[in-house]
């Protein structure tokens, strides 16, 4: 089933993938993984402190098993279970080699075997210490063991199954199970039925972190699917700032008429300048200009649509309006051009930059084809503002700006000087331009 992202403005955006259960079933099955790996480990560890302790002190744990303790019990538990968990861990990582889920079934079988281990074991304790003190001695303890690591199969429900196993077996050892020559007094139901209560509890808890952290895990792949989706429309060199501000607003990529404004920057004889330098030298050049570049158009609210080479078309007003778009589109320009006086001083290699500004109506949106599509805009105010950077060229200039651009700044546009009626290529009549110093 498709899942949705919903942003604020009401859009919805794909947010999980139609795969994205059987991308979280293979998470599953390597936290289950993880899950038996650690039995194991416990397991062994809990081998070699009980083989240690009978090796050093053997008469302490005669005492406590009235002389009964034996090394078979030992390998009888414990080897067994050590090598069922290692059939269950070359299970899982087939079916995880295989890109297929674990039979439901076979959770639950192996959820009752595993649990069933210290039952094996609290039956041989109170073969030899007796049914009251084995109850209170460590081996019912086991069965948290089991819980605490059933949080890691996600599942509430087998989590449950789990508690419900361990406390049914307690309890029914407890109720049921008498040696023959029994000298403790006779169980009391209600007493046992309490602790196995707690243990049933403690497994319906764990399985409810299980869901808790199935949950959390969910919404982190949802989240990024749909940071995903922004950087699939709007490309990698978004800001995080924009991005997050999508993520939160969710701003319509629906084609719609805007009024923007429409940068485009290039720098001016670089391909000659790369002539005679190594590749790697010039992409580290251009890549540390566009850095300082992309991050003031950042500061003042424009975004990079596209990279075109070594130039690049920003937008101020889209996808996010504003109503300052001109005003912010050339604050950035002027702090451009400051910037690359500053970084051409203390460089080898001086780069000139043209940028053109207009402010128009554009079409903007969700554009491509069905299996690419990107967020960008078309229209004669992005043809304009090609055409003003290029002139740049022709006037030996830095930045050019349309008439539009000038009548939208006001009072902050008095130290733009007209260049009168320039013929503009693709364009019947001429257009007024504006220089900016």
């Amino acid at each position: 089933m498709q899942r949705f992202w919903r942003g604020k403005g009401g859009e919805q955006w794909p947010a999980v993938s139609a795969d994205f259960e059987h991308a979280l079933t293979q998470e599953v099955l390597r936290t289950e993984l993880i899950r038996v790996k650690a039995l194991i480990a416990t397991t062994s560890l809990l081998a070699a402190i009980l083989w240690t302790v009978y090796t050093l002190a053997p008469d302490a744990l005669n005492a406590i098993w009235h002389g009964g303790l034996r090394p078979s019990y030992l390998y009888a538990t414990l080897v067994p279970f050590i090598l069922f968990e290692l059939w269950v861990h070359t299970a899982v990582s087939r079916h995880l080699k295989l890109h297929r889920d674990v039979p439901v079934v076979r959770r639950y079988l192996g959820a009752l075997i595993e649990t069933s281990m210290p039952t094996v074991a609290l039956a041989l304790h109170m073969e030899n210490m007796g049914p009251v003190q084995a109850l209170g001695f460590v081996v019912p303890l086991a069965y948290f063991i089991f819980i605490i690591l059933s949080t890691l199969r996600l599942d509430f429900w087998l989590s449950t199954f789990t508690g419900f196993v361990a406390a049914a077996e307690l309890f029914g050892m407890a109720m049921f199970y008498h040696p023959a020559v029994n000298t403790d007094p006779e169980p009391e139901i209600f007493y046992h039925a309490a602790r196995s209560l707690i243990i049933l509890i403690c497994g319906m808890l764990a399985g409810a972190v299980g869901v808790q952290l199935r949950r959390q895990f969910e919404a982190s792949i949802q989240a990024a699917t749909a940071r995903d989706r922004v950087t699939d429309l709007f490309g990698q060199h978004v800001s995080p700032q924009v991005v997050e501000r999508l993520m939160v607003e969710g701003a319509s990529t629906a084609s719609d008429i805007r009024r923007v404004a429409v940068m485009f920057v290039d720098f001016r004889s670089f391909t000659a300048g790369a002539r005679d330098r190594s590749p790697q030298d010039v992409v580290d050049r251009l890549d540390g200009a566009f850095a300082v570049l992309v991050d003031i158009l950042d500061r003042h609210g424009g975004i990079v649509n596209k990279f075109l080479g070594d130039g690049f078309l920003a937008l101020f007003g889209a996808p996010f309006e504003a109503a300052d778009a001109a005003h912010r589109a050339v604050d950035a320009a002027r702090e451009m051009l400051d910037a690359m006086n500053s970084i051409n001083a203390a460089s080898g290699w001086p780069l000139r930059i043209g940028i053109g500004i207009h402010f128009g109506e554009v079409v903007a949106g969700n554009i491509g084809s069905p299996r690419r599509k990107e967020y960008t805009v078309i229209g004669d105010t992005v043809n304009f503002a090609a055409r003003l950077e290029s002139l740049n060229k022709e006037f030996n200039s830095q930045l050019l700006i349309s008439a539009a651009v000038r009548d939208a700044l006001d009072e902050a546009g008095s130290d733009a000087v007209s260049l009168g009626e320039v013929a503009i290529r693709g364009y019947d009549q001429p257009m007024t331009v504006w220089q900016l110093g």
